[in-house]
């Protein structure tokens, strides 16, 4: 048995001298974001939903990525409403957000 229900990585890696990276497109301010809104649902902690820093996911030119585990699930996203999206359908419900899956 996991100790969380579900998993989420967000990859924040900077690459040098501009090369494609998901923190070109603010990652760290959107994780920060979703963990925040998880801790305000009460969804974060044992037995629910853990949100977490990752380095290169290696997705670069797909980025910006998340991967939600256990069920391997890959998205990316534009803008915070994505990440509510995400939230509300995929870590709330259960139901993949196929628009921003990749």
């Amino acid at each position: 048995m996991s100790y969380y229900q579900r998993h989420v990585f967000f990859c924040v890696n900077q690459r040098e001298a501009g090369a494609a990276c998901c923190n070109n497109f603010n990652a760290q301010e959107v994780r920060d974001y979703a963990k925040k809104q998880i801790k305000l649902l009460k969804l974060d902690g044992k037995d629910k939903i853990r949100i977490n820093n990752a380095g290169c996911l290696d997705r670069c030119s797909e980025g910006p990525v998340i991967v939600i585990y256990p069920e391997e699930t890959w998205y990316t996203y534009v803008d915070k409403e994505d990440i509510d999206e995400i939230i509300e359908e995929h870590l709330k419900n259960g139901r993949t957000v196929d628009r921003l899956k990749i």
